[in-house]
Parts: C-alpha cells; sequence; structure tokens
C-alpha cells in the first residue's frame, strides 16, 4: 500500500493526481459550508411539509399549515371591496350625471374606472385611451360614434357594439362594391374626402361623387356628413378617421367596409365598476356634458 503523500507547502495530504505538474489536494469542505448544505435541505424538507407541493395533472399537496397565495388574493380582495362598500354604494346610489359634481365621489369613480380601464380595455383602447388608427377608436377626441354623454358611454361598455347582449348596439355599413362600380367608389370617396377640406368647399356640389353620396350615403351620415349617433354612423366632415383618411383606406372601407366589434361587459363587471369605468372615459377629454 503507498504511504500517503502530504504537499509539503500546504501540508495537505494529495489525491495521487497530478496534471503538468501541478498536483490536486484533498481539501475538505468547510464545516460552515457543509453546516449550511445542511441546513438548506432540512429548510426544503420542511417547506415541502408545510407548503403546498408536488403538483399532479389533477390536484397538489397543499400542505399542513394550508397556505396559499390565492387564498390570500380573495382574502385581500375582500378586505378591500369592504373598505371600498361605501363608496361603492354611492357610485349606484348616484345618478351617473351627478356623480362627477361630488369631489369626493369623482376621484374614487376616476380612480377605479382607470384600474378597471386598464385591466379590461387597454388591450384594445391603449393605456392613454388614443385608440389604435385602423383598429380602436380613441375615448380622448370630441369623436363619438353612438355619443359621448355619460349615459352614452355607460350603455356602450354595458351593451358592447355588435356583441352577445340583447341590447347591444348594432350597425351595419353596405359593401358598395357589390353596388356601385370602381370608378363611382373612387368618386364617392373623393367627395367625402373634400368635405373635412374647406378648400374644396365651392367646388363640392359639382363633383362626380355628389350626387353619389347623396343617393346612398347621406341618409345615414348626413347631407354634410355631420354623422348619426343614433345610428352610430361616424361624422365625415372633420379630420377624425378611425380606418384612416387617405383615399385609398376610404375606397377600401367604401368598398368593403370594415365594423369593429365590442364585448358587453355587463356580464364580466358589475354595475359599479362599470358606472366607474363610464365616469373615467368621460373625463378624459372628449366626454360631451
Amino acid at each position: 500500500m503507498n504511504a500517503e503523500e502530504r504537499d509539503p507547502l500546504t501540508g495537505q495530504i494529495t489525491t495521487g493526481h497530478e496534471w503538468d505538474g501541478i498536483k490536486e489536494l484533498r481539501t475538505p469542505i468547510p464545516n460552515w459550508w457543509l453546516i449550511t448544505f445542511i441546513v438548506t435541505w432540512v429548510l426544503s424538507v420542511g417547506y415541502l411539509v408545510l407548503y403546498p407541493s408536488f403538483a399532479t395533472t389533477r390536484s397538489y399537496a397543499p400542505g399542513l399549515l394550508g397556505w396559499s397565495s390565492r387564498n390570500d388574493l380573495s382574502q385581500a380582495t375582500r378586505q378591500a371591496l369592504q373598505q371600498q362598500a361605501v363608496w361603492r354604494d354611492q357610485i349606484l346610489a348616484t345618478p351617473l350625471e351627478k356623480i362627477e359634481g361630488n369631489e369626493e365621489l369623482r376621484r374614487f369613480a376616476v380612480a377605479g374606472g382607470q384600474a378597471a380601464f386598464n385591466e379590461n380595455c387597454a388591450a384594445c383602447h391603449g393605456i392613454g385611451a388614443t385608440g389604435q388608427i385602423g383598429q380602436f377608436p380613441s375615448l380622448v377626441d370630441d369623436d363619438w360614434l353612438w355619443g359621448g354623454k355619460i349615459a352614452d358611454i355607460h350603455t356602450t361598455i354595458r351593451h358592447g357594439i355588435r356583441g352577445t347582449s340583447d341590447d347591444t348596439r348594432t350597425s351595419e355599413m353596405p359593401a358598395f362594391g357589390d353596388i356601385l362600380s370602381g370608378q363611382e367608389i373612387a368618386a364617392t370617396a373623393d367627395y367625402v374626402l373634400s368635405l373635412s377640406d374647406r378648400s374644396r368647399d365651392a367646388a363640392r356640389a359639382s363633383m362626380p361623387g355628389a350626387a353619389l353620396f347623396a343617393n346612398n350615403c347621406s341618409s345615414c351620415h348626413g347631407i354634410d356628413g355631420e354623422g348619426n349617433r343614433d345610428l352610430g354612423a361616424p361624422r365625415l366632415n372633420d379630420a377624425i378617421w378611425l380606418y384612416g383618411g387617405s383615399r385609398d383606406a376610404v375606397i377600401v372601407q367604401i368598398t368593403q367596409p370594415r365594423m369593429g366589434q365590442m364585448p358587453a361587459w355587463e356580464a364580466r363587471l358589475d354595475e359599479a365598476t362599470i358606472r366607474m369605468l363610464a365616469v373615467y372615459v368621460h373625463t378624459l377629454g372628449g366626454g360631451e356634458k
């Protein structure tokens, strides 16, 4: 049996392994490291016994303490609702048009409405409610398809647009590609664009698309393109365009119109939250009194 070799510099026993003149020492693990390692194992086993672990496809080991983050969240939510109950009851009891007249109630409604908006509405309308051209309308301008009064906004949020609610707001624009020729559609698009261009006021009546617009579009959009909020028909005589205001974009919309859809939130949010959402949207800057 070979005698153990000690490193002359450190006095440690070598393992017998050598590489390029360097000998490996048989240095023991420090006691503090070994103790820490054992403690972590003990804590890990204790955690597995006390807290949820070992998930399966159907359930999980709940742990002796019965703790779960879901229960904590539910409890915190219940406590928050209890604390807010007084204000939420006032939101329900106060007519929509008078909520903003009560400064404390308005602040609570705006704060709650903003939180609900960011969670439920911002995915489409954006965090700042500026919308997306070609997709979703802006809520911070003065253009409202179905009216910008707080009662109008409340109805839209509650029942949606072209949704599944029995009281959802619905409007349909015909596909004029099946009715008019390409030349007629182009002429109508030129006339529509002229409605928001004051420099073309004098020439508008003689434009080829004037008669086409009067015969096919004015019953919904109005003689002067002022729109009709009872029908959800947008204004055409301003510079606000949901699907784009270029000539090509207008031609596409006339030929094969796009019509958005908004879910009815009455089945997902309680009435107090819907009211707070209506107040928040109404105070963004474009709401009507």
